[in-house]
């Protein structure tokens, strides 16, 4: 099991890691870039979640006192996060790589969906930070 908890751990932190620092980067920039990174957005954050999964049961199964309330907070904004992700950012990716219609709407929208990803990724490691102490 301790085995099983490092190795879910680290991947968990890894692709959190990459998830969070790519869409704060493409939050700042105005979405450059973001046509080549969304997918690699999309396997982190699918690791990133799977991993939080195997570290729920793992270390928090059968408890739900203030320290899991926080964390599943934080759960609830990563998927939000997410969704904001594939459901705004796909469909501004599709129409630039379509070049149908207006291509500064659909690079501004990819930018918010960015811009409010990095907010909820951000509430995410608040939460995963305060949990700890809670």
């Amino acid at each position: 099991m301790q085995a099983v908890l490092i190795i879910a751990l680290s991947l968990h932190v890894l692709s959190s890691v990459f998830w969070a620092g790519s869409s704060f980067t493409l939050a700042r920039t105005g979405g450059l870039g973001g046509e080549k990174l969304l997918f690699p957005q999309i396997g982190a954050a699918t690791v990133a979640i799977v991993t939080g999964a195997t570290l729920w049961r793992l270390v928090h199964e059968g408890s739900f006192a203030l320290s899991e309330k926080i964390l599943a907070g934080g759960a609830i904004a990563a998927l939000a996060a997410i969704a904001v992700q594939i459901i705004v950012g796909g469909g501004a990716i599709r129409q630039l790589r379509s070049d149908a219609g207006d291509t500064s709407a659909a690079r501004s929208r990819l930018a918010i969906a960015q811009r409010i990803a990095a907010g909820l990724l951000a509430v995410t490691a608040l939460c995963m930070g305060a949990a700890r102490y809670a």
